[in-house]
């Protein structure tokens, strides 16, 4: 009898020693490729608030996407366009239909000292392209930041000239490392990494009107059978130190 009571004592302690280390296991968060600086830094905050890592890892949405849908352990899918949590939750594979975070903008982006002249209007654009050798897009495949860098271009009637001269980053970082490394004279990239400090001091940058193609609705939601600790960071990136934070980096959010 004494040694059952021993056994369940050490079984209940076990249990609980794993309840407790799951909820407080760092969780992993999968995050579209245009909040690598604003995420970073609301991680950071995170860490410093709560005590708690937290695991980013970036990619292009659509790329994260099709990870979840193959049963990567992620705890929080942020992507860059809606539609990817949308198929997640009508697939049963988030907790509910996840929110909206940010709206995101673009821009052209060049290296500081290149001579090309930029500019978003149509004229202007024309001789920016003309004088290029390379342009660096997103893969509009799979790259909500590519697919609006493509609507523009052919909003504003320059997709055929700009075309034979596009190179194509697998996401919106990669696009814009080629204009920063000069493997391509510039870039469509996003505002929230053109507004960091780190490419402020490589680049130059000009808004493109968000007239000129479908507003970038970003929505995050977490992914069924998560760790409670993603919850809790999901709940941080609404509250409004972390909003302060992306709208910082050139997002508007939901208030």
């Amino acid at each position: 009898m004494i040694l059952m009571k021993h056994i369940l004592s050490a079984l209940l302690a076990f249990y609980a020693f794993v309840s407790i280390s799951w909820a407080q296991t760092a969780p992993t968060v999968a995050a579209a490729s245009d909040l690598k600086f604003a995420l970073e830094e609301i991680a950071a905050n995170y860490k410093s608030d709560k005590g708690q890592d937290v695991k980013l890892v970036f990619g292009s949405s659509g790329v994260l996407w099709q990870q979840v849908k193959n049963g990567a352990p992620f705890g929080l899918l942020m992507s860059a366009d809606e539609a990817y949590i949308d198929d997640l939750y009508k697939n049963g594979l988030t907790v509910d239909e996840g929110s909206l975070y940010a709206i995101g903008r673009i821009v052209l982006l060049q290296k500081k000292g290149n001579s090309i002249k930029l500019s978003a209007d149509k004229d202007g654009l024309i001789k920016a392209i003309q004088a290029a050798k390379k342009i660096a897009i997103a893969n509009p495949d799979h790259a909500p930041y590519g697919r609006a860098a493509k609507e523009y271009l052919l909003n504003i009637g320059v997709w055929d000239q700009a075309q034979p001269k596009l190179v194509f980053g697998e996401n919106i970082s990669q696009a814009t490392m080629f204009a920063l490394t000069g493997s391509a004279d510039f870039a469509i990239s996003a505002l929230s990494l053109a507004s960091s400090p780190q490419i402020q001091a490589q680049a130059n940058d000009v808004l493109i009107p968000d007239s000129l193609h479908k507003p970038l609705k970003q929505k995050m939601a977490l992914i069924k059978n998560t760790a409670p600790s993603a919850k809790d960071f999901y709940f941080y990136l609404r509250e409004p130190k972390s909003k302060q934070v992306m709208t910082r980096y050139g997002f508007s959010v939901p208030r």
